[in-house]
């Protein structure tokens, strides 16, 4: 099944709170009932799956969190905490809406 959303988390820190942070995810995309979705006719799943590095440390300076990017707008969270996952699915991929508070900002 193709994917509506596919987020990578990184698990590269050393507290290992990506590994929490991509849990979370998964548990709140099932919770809120959006592990898959139809779109256009076509049933599209959300999927999380972790990874070892995003290179984006230099950029994730925002706190002790994880980074994470959804695909397929690429765009790139950062500071994510399980606490933060709920709001991060109802929001960005429930909703459309990107989680603004915990943008990463590549400029």
């Amino acid at each position: 099944m193709p994917y509506a959303n596919h987020l990578f988390v990184c698990t590269h820190q050393k507290s290992g709170v990506g590994r929490d942070v991509a849990k979370a995810l998964k548990h709140a995309i099932k919770d809120q009932g959006l592990k898959a979705v139809v779109a256009n006719g076509r049933k599209l799943r959300n999927a999380v799956q972790e990874c070892d590095c995003l290179d984006r440390c230099k950029h994730c300076k925002k706190g002790s969190g994880a980074a994470l990017v959804v695909y397929p707008e690429g765009l790139f969270y950062g500071d994510v905490h399980p606490k933060d996952c709920a709001a991060l699915v109802r929001e960005h991929l429930g909703e459309g809406r990107p989680l603004a508070a915990l943008l990463l900002d590549d400029k």
